[in-house]
């Protein structure tokens, strides 16, 4: 029986406390309301600090940087290798920042994706030199994602259905990267 009573009692006061409750929450929604203006947009994105330098869950030690050439030369006959390296960007990921193509010195370039998902600025100019740590890998690329990084990089719609047999390749996945200014 006690249980009965006490048991009305918390329920008789809950609601005595919470009778007071909807006018203060409207007054405090309604001046939430007319100050805070947030836009969301139509895709939610890191936005990227362009005056850093360093990206990435790692970072660079420089000094230890080998010449891209070097890396190429390394990597021959491997399937992967720990490596850092300096190298000149030839292209950024437009829509995120979130892979680099580098030059080599034979007028081709290879892909860097970047650990993790992390992001560079995608105003990241090409001929920026930068210094990335990480793994180069052989890596087979799909049609599919061949094609999406085409796009990416807003490449002409005849290169992107030119795309037809996947590609089996190096690529540089990089947990650091260090951008030269």
């Amino acid at each position: 029986m006690n249980k009965k009573y006490l048991l009305i009692g918390l329920l008789a006061a809950g609601m005595l406390t919470s009778c007071g409750a909807p006018a203060e929450t409207e007054e405090v929604a309604a001046e939430v309301k007319d100050t805070v203006k947030v836009d969301v947009g139509p895709v939610a994105q890191d936005v990227v600090d362009t005056t850093k330098t360093s990206f990435g869950p790692n970072k660079v030690d420089t000094s230890i940087a080998i010449t891209t050439a070097e890396l190429l030369e390394k990597f021959e006959g491997k399937t992967e290798l720990e490596a850092t390296f300096k190298g000149e960007i030839n292209e950024t990921c437009s829509k995120m920042g979130c892979w680099v193509n580098i030059a080599q010195d034979d007028g081709e370039t290879f892909m860097v994706r970047f650990k993790d998902h992390f992001t560079i600025p995608v105003e990241t100019e090409p001929g920026t030199m930068a210094y990335l740590s990480g793994k180069a890998i052989q890596d087979t690329v799909s049609v599919d994602m061949q094609k999406h990084f085409l796009e990416d990089a807003n490449a002409p719609q005849e290169e992107i259905d030119a795309i037809t047999e996947p590609k089996y390749t190096m690529t540089f996945i990089a947990d650091g990267i260090e951008l030269v200014k």
